[in-house]
């Protein structure tokens, strides 16, 4: 799952990409046992970056492996010491949907001793960017995510409706591999890029949705595994919409009290000395009565626009200020000019988001009324936010005729498995930090807690990325209940870094 600044972990629109042709690479080699990968340079990356490009085959259908094969996109940053390289790291940043090759192609998350020891290695899952792609019309699209979030029993069917025709669209213009792109054939993927590598036993450092990939490959292949990091992890034990969606909207409630608490005590806050709660409330209010101004855009700010584009930043102690600047702007009637905020529709063509999400995650609500009585417990548990992006990730699958293939349960990985490193961030608003508590505990592994805000730890936050280096280079495992402290400072990320927001994941 899904974004940060650093980023995108998948959402929904954000995981819609703008590729639209497959990129000119070396001849795809097959992964069979030390067949070996061609490698050559990366034709829009500066070769003194040391990153290189390459494509495997795989089975299309790893329960009929002769019928058909599927091109995977690879790319290597290779060891900054290549003297004392110990092998490759296997990176997987997210999704449903994010490009692993754009991710080693644009960053080298590995930090210190570990950067300059092992070749980083990105993958692209199938279905997007390099590998072969899952292909959508741009108007079923468009219909499908246009449709608005439903609040009666009428937007509900036109929702289920327009889910299933972007899923016959998709089917249409991808053939089969649209239901082949489940978690279970990306576990298969990486276990053959691990034989294509030919170094023996995986390194493997998963981000957000890719902690899934990491997860049941251990369950898969506990023999096969050197050392594994999962950073914000995904809990496939869930199995409840109503669960999932409350817990999801909680931890956003969470985290605007802790906004709240620091305008109202912070003299640098726009809303310094206000009852930001009861400003927010007219601000929703406003909203739904059709009466809120978009401060950077000037049209109608509807509730979930609001909730997600807005106030979901309050996730975010970088945002922070920025967040109180927009508010107070919106409770004026004022503009605000600049770069910060950027609500562009992307240019929709590629979409594993939809199935992978859907195979995955099918999350089941029987008909309206159940899901207006969660929309109202969400309500009635986190009385201001209400809402969070991510709990609506469950209305992409239904009536989407998609086949809940990965089902639901707790993870089994045999003691064969070495031992295997799990983050998770306090104040997580994607990937809970109970989920990654969560899969710690059911895999027997070694979590290392963040006690701040973000989603993922690994490579910023020093205390997280000292631990998880030692365990890579040297074997050495992250001291019992080890806790690193919050590093973030309120206001930062816009005056220093990121010029433009992440887009939220709404519908």
């Amino acid at each position: 799952m899904r974004f940060t600044p650093r980023f995108l972990i998948a959402s929904a629109v954000s995981a819609l990409l703008a590729a639209t042709l497959l990129a000119v690479g070396p001849q795809a080699a097959s992964a069979g046992h030390g067949r070996g990968i061609d490698w050559a340079p990366c034709p829009d990356v500066d070769p003194a970056e040391g990153v290189e490009c390459a494509t495997i085959e795989v089975p299309l259908d790893y329960r009929r492996p002769w019928h058909g094969k599927i091109e995977i996109g690879l790319a290597r940053r290779q060891a900054t010491n290549p003297d004392e390289r110990i092998g490759s790291i296997v990176v997987n940043p997210g999704g449903p949907g994010v490009s692993g090759v754009d991710f080693v192609k644009s960053v080298n998350v590995l930090d210190g001793e570990a950067e300059e020891r092992y070749d980083l290695i990105g993958f692209d899952p199938r279905g997007v960017n390099t590998s072969t792609q899952v292909l959508c019309s741009e108007e079923a699209l468009i219909d499908a995510w246009s449709a608005p979030y439903p609040e009666s029993e009428a937007e509900y069917e036109a929702l289920t409706e327009a889910n299933a025709a972007l899923t016959a669209d998709c089917r249409e213009h991808t053939g089969r591999l649209f239901d082949r792109v489940s978690n279970l054939e990306t576990v298969e993927d990486i276990e053959r890029i691990r034989r294509a590598l030919g170094e023996g036993d995986l390194n493997f450092l998963g981000f957000s949705y890719g902690t899934l990939m990491g997860q049941q490959y251990a369950e898969k292949y506990p023999r096969n595994i050197r050392t594994m990091v999962l950073d914000g992890n995904m809990d496939h034990s869930l199995d409840s919409a109503s669960e999932f969606m409350l817990s999801q909207t909680a931890v956003v409630e969470e985290t605007f009290g802790e906004f709240a608490d620091w305008c109202e005590s912070t003299p640098e806050c726009a809303l310094y000395g206000e009852d930001v709660e009861t400003l927010y409330a007219d601000l929703k209010a406003r909203a739904r009565a059709g009466d809120l101004i978009d401060p950077y855009f000037g049209d109608q700010l509807d509730f979930y626009t609001l909730s997600g584009f807005y106030t979901f930043y309050s996730t975010s102690k970088f945002w922070w200020s920025t967040l109180a600047t927009e508010y107070a702007a919106m409770r004026d009637g004022e503009m605000l000019h600049g770069a910060l905020a950027a609500r562009q529709d992307p240019v929709l063509v590629e979409n594993l988001y939809t199935p992978a999400w859907c195979q995955d995650f099918g999350y089941e609500i029987d008909g309206y009324e159940e899901f207006a009585q969660i929309a109202a417990d969400m309500a009635a548990d986190s009385p201001n936010v209400e809402w969070s992006p991510y709990a609506g990730s469950v209305t992409a699958c239904l009536g989407s005729d998609i086949e809940h293939r990965n089902g639901f349960d707790e993870l089994d990985v045999h003691r064969s498995a070495p031992p295997i490193v799990f983050i998770g961030n306090h104040y997580d608003a994607a990937t809970l930090y109970e989920w990654s508590v969560t899969a710690s505990e059911q895999a027997g592994g070694h979590l290392i807690t963040y006690e701040g805000y973000e989603h993922t730890a690994y490579g910023f936050r020093s205390c997280v990325t000292e631990a998880v280096n030692a365990y890579f280079v040297d074997g050495t495992l992250p001291e019992a209940g080890l806790s690193c402290p919050d590093e973030d400072v309120p206001g930062t990320m816009a005056a220093t870094a990121v010029q433009q927001r992440p887009a939220p994941p709404i519908r």
